[in-house]
């Protein structure tokens, strides 16, 4: 498990100005957290984290000398600048259900001849126990062919007893288009631009 150092952050200084001196800003929330703790994380420090972990990824998160268990709640990012904004960590609690979400990665895409592969869904929402996380599921579409389509129902955490799924498990993950289709089309398409 990743382990990130942060240290609380005075509130009389402005984020943008934190910014500027190389820090991301972000909060721990938690049952066992009076009101939720303010904290700064070194802007590298955060970068490298988020090189190997991400929304639902658990962390081990020292703030001044105290270590928590923590999850990555949310991470706010300005893309038109390439910059970490805030990362928001919930403090977990142990023998206490955590909402969170799991990020689907697809395997083998490439290996699909006979269709276009298509991910219509980015991450499941489930809850469970702190040593139950779940960072992320792996999907293989490497023997899918055109018209397969996998839903969240198909996949290993379905089953997982030890997690409640909160996603509608007859969500479709990822499905296989036909490409002849979608070629005719755009050449019809390219056919009625012409004609006008």
């Amino acid at each position: 498990m990743n382990t990130l150092k942060a240290e609380k952050r005075d509130l009389s200084i402005k984020a943008k100005r934190l910014r500027r001196e190389g820090f991301v800003t972000g909060n721990v929330f938690g049952r066992q957290i009076k009101d939720s703790m303010p904290i700064q994380i070194a802007e590298r420090e955060a970068e490298r984290l988020l090189k190997k972990s991400g929304k639902g990824s658990q962390v081990m998160l020292e703030v001044d000398g105290q270590t928590y268990d923590a999850l990555i709640k949310e991470v706010d990012y300005d893309s038109m600048k390439n910059q970490i904004l805030e990362i928001d960590f919930q403090a977990l609690v142990k023998g206490e259900k955590v909402h969170s979400v799991a990020e689907i990665v697809l395997l083998n895409h490439e290996k699909v001849s006979t269709g276009v592969v298509e991910q219509l869904l980015k991450e499941i929402s489930y809850k469970a126990l702190p040593e139950d996380l779940v960072e992320k599921v792996e999907v293989d579409t490497g023997n899918m062919h055109a018209g397969d389509t996998i839903k969240v129902k198909d996949l290993p955490i379905a089953s997982n007893e030890k997690i409640d799924l909160m996603t509608d498990p007859e969500t479709a993950v990822v499905t296989v288009f036909e490409v002849h289709n979608a070629e005719a089309a755009e050449a019809a398409e390219g056919e009625d631009q012409a004609d006008k």
